[in-house]
């Protein structure tokens, strides 16, 4: 349960630290209104759920029995997520909210447009594969079956902080433009969460 909690407050907070995902997922919200931003989200969150059974199935069997090989995916892990630290701490701090050049579109073709940008996109079975391992939480259950709760968790804490993005909308657009500190604390916090889980991982 220690280790669940864990990875609910660790993902918890990446999902509330500014992202390509969130930052659509807020424009939307802003200028078409709540439901246009909460079926943006609905569409991610059917990717994850892809890219959830696909870990579970493809990963778990060949980890399964070797240890060596589990230990190779884990330091994996760790210094891709170190590197995604590095990654966030050379970017801006600034959190760009234009609403220039945003075309509208029906609920569902904002579901699709969620669904592609997080199905095809290669970078979130990465970090599935980064961040899974290091948070298997039982020797009761196979791996494949903990990969689908750790999903499942995942999905169910980022579609809650998205949606409140959405639900909050033109609050935190204005907290945004109005506080130049807001995005240095929001890059600081994915830092130290990136490195605390790769230390997490190595220990």
């Amino acid at each position: 349960m220690e280790v669940l909690i864990s990875f609910v407050f660790a993902v918890t907070l990446l999902a509330i630290s500014p992202g390509p995902d969130n930052v659509f997922v807020l424009m939307q919200s802003v200028i078409y209104g709540k439901k246009y931003g909460l079926a943006t989200i609905l569409g991610l969150m059917t990717g994850c759920i892809i890219h959830t059974i696909f870990l579970a199935v493809g990963i778990s069997s060949i980890i399964k029995d070797n240890n060596n090989i589990f230990l190779g995916i884990k330091l994996f892990g760790a210094v891709y997520l170190l590197y995604l630290a590095y990654k966030v701490y050379g970017s801006s701090s600034v959190i760009s909210v234009s609403t220039d050049k945003i075309e509208k579109k029906t609920p569902f073709q904002l579901f699709k447009i969620g669904f592609i940008m997080n199905v095809l996109n290669p970078k979130v079975t990465i970090f599935f594969l980064a961040l899974f391992p290091g948070f298997l939480f039982t020797e009761k259950l196979s791996i494949s079956l903990q990969f689908l709760i750790l999903g499942a968790l995942f999905i169910v804490v980022s579609f809650v902080v998205f949606s409140c993005i959405a639900l909050l909308g033109g609050t935190i657009s204005e907290k945004i433009k109005t506080s130049k500190k807001i995005g240095i604390w929001l890059q600081w916090i994915q830092i130290l969460v990136f490195i605390g889980i790769a230390v997490f991982i190595l220990i």
